[in-house]
């Protein structure tokens, strides 16, 4: 499968399969990931990434903001030895409030509780993203990471995590019950837990992860601020940057106690499924602001979401 896969691969993805996949070293990649770092595409990501902060954050479901690329990157393979990655931690890392949280340019128009001006602060559907930035470009936990995580961690409720704000964010808030827990915002918490030893088998991460399940077997019935599983959801779709069947399992795989759940095997057995007779998957819903990767289609197999699929399903 793998030999399927690295044939038909670009370089930035053939350095990430044997990285991530094969485990192979970055010491012995050097070659390959210098040439993946003259693929344009990686080096508009690169670009982008450099002045962090001038997107505005209003739309978190826009694979066009720097964090999304900035994780892609990371995700990848790629480090803060390429400066573009330093400049964007550097600009991350200077943007903390008193609490630890790191934050984001946004901007919440009055009639949704905001001021309807450019400021800085976070919310729980960013937020936690910043961070696991930080955890993957190998920042040091105790001093950049854990106040903010920590902090984060304490708005947990019994049915999941909230739409909670920084007092910058005035009242906004996003559009459900308040008692009803954000299923992105959950999700993107449970995924930075999975990387922190000291929460990954924690109570707390183990009720985030029941929430999103729950979730699913109630699909038909509750969609929380209008996160719904329903067809749209199912749909295979790259990158992994939102509420969607590949993001969730792919999140989900990396907790033992979610791997013998029978409603996590049901997800990951619909993606099972639309595996072609090669191992590999063909996307079936894209980003339109995707166009020009290989997972911006829908017409043929996709490396880059086969490189997720099985990901995931190695994982189990």
């Amino acid at each position: 499968m793998y030999e399927n896969l690295l044939y038909i691969s670009e370089p930035y993805l053939q350095y990430a399969i044997r990285l991530n996949l094969l485990g192979e070293s970055k010491a012995d990649l050097t070659s390959l990931r210098n040439l993946a770092l003259q693929d344009e595409k990686i080096r508009s990501y690169l670009n982008d990434i450099t002045a962090f902060h001038s997107k505005t954050v209003s739309n978190h479901k826009n694979p066009e903001l720097p964090v999304h690329k900035l994780l892609f990157l990371l995700e990848i393979g790629f480090d803060t030895g390429i400066p573009e990655i330093e400049s964007a931690i550097t600009q991350i890392i200077a943007r903390r409030d008193e609490n630890g949280v790191y934050q984001s340019l946004t901007n919440i128009p009055e009639h949704f509780g905001g001021t309807g001006k450019d400021s800085f602060g976070w919310c729980l559907c960013d937020a936690p993203l910043l961070l696991t930035a930080l955890l993957k470009a190998g920042m040091d936990y105790g001093l950049y990471i854990k106040p903010g995580a920590d902090y984060l961690v304490s708005l947990t409720q019994p049915q999941g995590f909230p739409c909670s704000v920084s007092r910058e964010m005035g009242k906004f808030r996003g559009p459900g019950r308040k008692d009803d827990p954000c299923p992105y915002a959950t999700l993107i918490m449970l995924d930075l837990l999975s990387d922190i030893d000291e929460y990954k088998h924690s109570e707390i991460a183990k009720n985030a992860a029941e929430s999103i399940l729950t979730l699913w077997d109630n699909s038909l019935e509750r969609h929380p601020y209008m996160f719904y599983m329903g067809n749209d959801f199912r749909k295979l779709k790259a990158p992994a940057m939102w509420y969607d069947i590949v993001s969730v399992t792919g999140c989900l795989a990396k907790f033992d106690f979610a791997k013998t759940d029978k409603r996590f095997h049901e997800m990951a057995q619909l993606i099972r499924a639309k595996q072609d007779e090669n191992g590999l998957f063909t996307p079936e819903s894209v980003y339109t602001k995707c166009k020009g990767w290989d997972f911006g289609q829908k017409k043929t197999v996709s490396p880059y979401l086969s490189y997720l699929c099985i990901k995931m399903l190695n994982r189990i």
